[in-house]
This record gives C-alpha cells, sequence and structure tokens, in this order.
C-alpha cells in the first residue's frame, strides 16, 4: 500500500503541477477550464487504453513461466522508475519553462487554445501511463493486494491533488525541489528492491544462482513479516534472509540509479551555459 501510495502521489503531483503552471500562466483568458478540462479527459482516456494492452500483454506472455514474467515485469518497472528519477532531475526545470511559455503564448494570441489541451493531455498520459506500468511491477512482487494497492493508490492519488492544488493556489510554502527530493529518494530504494525482488524469482526460476541462500538471517531481531518488517520491506527492500544475488542486485541498482541521476543532474544544459555566460 505504501508503495502504492508513494508512486501515485509522485506521478499525479507532477501532472497537477504541470496542469498548475498552464494555469497560472493563462489566468484571464476565456474558455481556458473547458480546454484544460479536456486534455486531463483525453490523458485519462489514454491511460485506460494503455492499462487495457498491457493486461492483453501480461496475460499473453505468463505463459513463458510465472517467476520469469515476474521478474520481467519488476524489471520493466525498475528501468522506468530509474528513468524517471533520471528524467525529471535532468529536465524537470525545463518543463516548467515549456508550460509557461506555452500560457504565455495562448494568452498573447500566438498558440490557440487547442495547445493548452494538447500540453495537459500528454503530461496526464505520461504519468498515467508510467503509474500503470509501476503498479504491474508492484503486483508482480506479490507483496500487496488488490485492495491494498487501491486503498494506496487512492491516497496517493488525493493527496497529489491536494498539494497540487495547494501550490497553485500558494498555500504551501514549500519549494517543490524539497518534495522531489523526497520522493526521488523513496523511489530509489523502491527501486533497489523491485530489483532484488526480480532477482528472487530468477534465482526460483534456476537462471540465476543463489550465490549462498541465506546471505544472512534477521529474522529473531526484525521478521519482513512483522508490520515494521513489511513497512521496511515496501519503502527499502528489506528482506531478514536475503540471497547474495538479491543483495547484489540491490546495491547494484541503488548505486547505479543514484549515480546516474547525480552525473546528469550535474552536466550542464544549454539553457544553464547561456544563464552562466550572461553573467
Amino acid at each position: 500500500m505504501i508503495g502504492t501510495l508513494v508512486i501515485v502521489f509522485r506521478e499525479v503531483l507532477e501532472a497537477a503541477l504541470v496542469i498548475g503552471i498552464v494555469l497560472a500562466a493563462t489566468r484571464g483568458v476565456t474558455g481556458r477550464g473547458w480546454w484544460v478540462g479536456g486534455g486531463i479527459a483525453a490523458g485519462l482516456l489514454g491511460s485506460t487504453l494503455v492499462a487495457a494492452f498491457a493486461r492483453g500483454i501480461a496475460e499473453t506472455a505468463a505463459g513463458m513461466g510465472q517467476e520469469v514474467f515476474n521478474a520481467s515485469l519488476l524489471f520493466a518497472a525498475v528501468v522506468m522508475l530509474g528513468w524517471h528519477n533520471v528524467w525529471m532531475g535532468r529536465h524537470g526545470r525545463e518543463l516548467a519553462h515549456q508550460m509557461k511559455a506555452v500560457g504565455h503564448q495562448v494568452r498573447t494570441g500566438e498558440q490557440p487554445l487547442l495547445a493548452l489541451a494538447t500540453v495537459v493531455s500528454l503530461a496526464v498520459l505520461r504519468e498515467g501511463s508510467e503509474v500503470v506500468l509501476f503498479l504491474y511491477g508492484i503486483a508482480a512482487g506479490g507483496d500487496a493486494a488488490m485492495s491494498s494497492m487501491l486503498g494506496g493508490g487512492a491516497l496517493g492519488l488525493l493527496a497529489g491533488v491536494a498539494v497540487g492544488l495547494a501550490l497553485y493556489l500558494g498555500l504551501l510554502r514549500i519549494p517543490t525541489r524539497h518534495l522531489f527530493t523526497v520522493t526521488s529518494g523513496l523511489i530509489v530504494l523502491l527501486a533497489a528492491g523491485m530489483a532484488a525482488q526480480a532477482a528472487g524469482f530468477l534465482i526460483q526460476a534456476d537462471w540465476l544462482p543463489a550465490w549462498r541462500q541465506p546471505l544472512w538471517d534477521t529474522s529473531a531481531i526484525l521478521s519482513d513479516r512483522s508490520l515494521p518488517g513489511q513497512i521496511l520491506h515496501v519503502l527499502a527492500g528489506y528482506n531478514d534472509r536475503p540471497a547474495g544475488m538479491q543483495v547484489a542486485f540491490y546495491l547494484a541498482t541503488l548505486l547505479l540509479i543514484s549515480g546516474l541521476m547525480w552525473f546528469i543532474g550535474n552536466v550542464p544544459t544549454p539553457q544553464s551555459k547561456q544563464a552562466a555566460a550572461a553573467v
């Protein structure tokens, strides 16, 4: 439930920020609400179609062996989570500038109102499609019942909309970079935990060696079946009896995504070079 909440909250908040920036930049434009609302509806429809196709693909591919299939879903989710964090760290600020530019162009008549629906629908479609894949990955891990996932998704949706609305109205003084820094850290841990789970499935399928199993046993101190252990398992991939290969996958994923985020985030963009040259 917690993993679902974190992922849905992050994705909904990003879409809400895009919508909020567009609305703020088009204040006073007649009919903007209808166009933005239409864009949201189109994005949600597209996400629903993605979910329908993903389910069909999943049912078709399930015959390849449940362990291998589950591992494939988890690895796909890990790749998407890592790409998402790296991309947003690099382009998040540029995206905000682009949304402001579109809003300004619509307000001044340089762009038609259709541009509002287009940028909003693409944002909702992108975030919604990522949520679909992430939730399939969590379901493949077998750690959450459907009711728990639905509850976490509903809470994440409400929290994302509420925080996005509060930021739009200026009620929150918290800089968005701090919110995204915290959620980015949580998502890196979620991705590492998923990678370790995927390795566990491949060990069960005899596709990978265990490299000593278990590598350690902390079940007497903190069982991953206890409430604190389950929370740690979802948030940070805690396992009280992991195989050595699972630990290797966990650390490799953690280091790879964190390293890419640091490296890509420190590569100057054309905009930052122009700003530095101007100074």
